[in-house]
């Protein structure tokens, strides 16, 4: 599909929306929120773009994956009000969740190589029993507990903590991790995993898609920054840069 240009360079809505796989109101709704720069009006008031509203409207489509659309939006908004180190510090502060992310990973993947395996638990016991079973305090497990590491339930009659087989599980791990010297805020990403996973078995799929998403947010990082760059001023060569009806990252609306 060819660029419908209007003369002068000029785009309609409908123009800027279909090259993008978006509706009309779509592209109106991000003109409204500052994520695209105010439209000119035509001489009977319609609004009129240009490339560079095409570029501005790339730029946020490809910000979105790896910066969620919050993020990209702040990011346009920042940079159509001039404020451009505002739109590089949001963009530096993703790039730091990414890091943080990657480390937690690595030290859930440090962790599990540690863990000996954890038997099957059946049944449901208390905070005595199972302290002494560990060879330690009734008071550690409560810390462990405010730190949401075991999440025993309540007998509805006495209060007493009930431990049922996965708590019991998820109490074992922490005291390997603890024995292996590893603190409870690094303990807390691992014991998060293990029960979405269903268990420590299942875990290792579950790290490799965690990778998987992690290299994908790092390389929509990229993708997204070559698109804003373009849009701050530095376009690429003449037939090189991205068309109105440009294959873009698609967008909810």
């Amino acid at each position: 599909m060819k660029q419908n240009l209007q003369s002068g360079g000029r785009l309609r809505p409908v123009d800027l929306a279909r090259g993008h796989g978006l509706s009309t109101q779509a592209v109106r709704n991000y003109e409204a929120a500052g994520i695209l720069p105010a439209a000119e009006r035509s001489a009977h008031g319609y609004r009129t773009y240009t490339p560079r509203h095409a570029r501005a409207l790339h730029a946020f489509l490809a910000l979105v994956p790896g910066h969620g659309h919050r993020t990209a939006a702040a990011i346009m908004q920042a940079v159509n009000r001039d404020s451009v180190e505002d739109a590089l510090r949001l963009i530096d502060d993703s790039h730091v969740q990414l890091l943080d992310d990657r480390r937690t990973l690595q030290a859930v993947e440090a962790a599990l190589r540690d863990l000996r395996p954890v038997p099957e638990e059946r049944g449901d016991t208390f905070v005595g029993p199972l302290a002494r079973r560990l060879g330690i305090r009734p008071a550690t497990l409560r810390t462990w507990e405010r730190a949401g590491l075991v999440q025993p339930r309540r007998d509805p009659r006495t209060g007493y903590r009930i431990y049922g087989p996965v708590d019991v599980r998820d109490a074992l791990l922490v005291h390997q991790l603890r024995r292996g010297g590893h603190l409870l805020e690094q303990i807390a990403p691992l014991i998060s995993q293990v029960r979405s996973a269903g268990g420590v078995a299942p875990l290792e799929s579950t790290l490799r898609d965690w990778q998987a998403r992690l290299s994908a947010r790092g390389r929509a990082l990229l993708t997204g920054a070559a698109a804003l760059d373009a849009y701050l001023g530095r376009p690429p060569a003449h037939g090189a840069g991205p068309s109105v009806s440009a294959t873009a990252p698609s967008a909810t609306v």
